[in-house]
């Protein structure tokens, strides 16, 4: 699957069946590096990147970007995470994103 800023493939280290990754065509150090011409493109591609994965039957997605080293970065040039999620692939699922930050991801107990 192919744009004209970016492509999508699976994922060398897949986090689940069918995670994908969407990766600019020019260098890009992160989402805020983007051009509004490439934001607007990246929401249609992770549309046609989750409709590609309708076949595994995932019952939900974590679409994620780290930006910065602090925040996780170690590839330096712009990609987008598509990560099909599955009933059962986690003990507790509550609190998603918010884990990327150790002790914060439960804030309702």
């Amino acid at each position: 699957m192919e744009g004209d800023h970016f492509f999508v493939v699976r994922d060398k280290y897949p986090v689940s069946e069918g995670h994908l990754l969407i990766i600019s065509k020019e260098l890009r150090q992160d989402y805020f590096s983007l051009t509004e011409a490439e934001k607007l493109e990246l929401t249609a591609m992770i549309d046609k990147a989750v409709a590609s994965l309708e076949d595994l039957d995932p019952e939900g997605f974590n679409i994620g970007m780290n930006c910065g080293e602090t925040a996780g970065q170690t590839v330096f040039h712009f990609h987008c995470h598509v990560i099909p999620r599955y009933k059962g692939d986690m003990d507790d699922p509550r609190g998603g994103v918010r884990h990327a930050v150790a002790g914060k991801g439960y804030y309702n107990l």
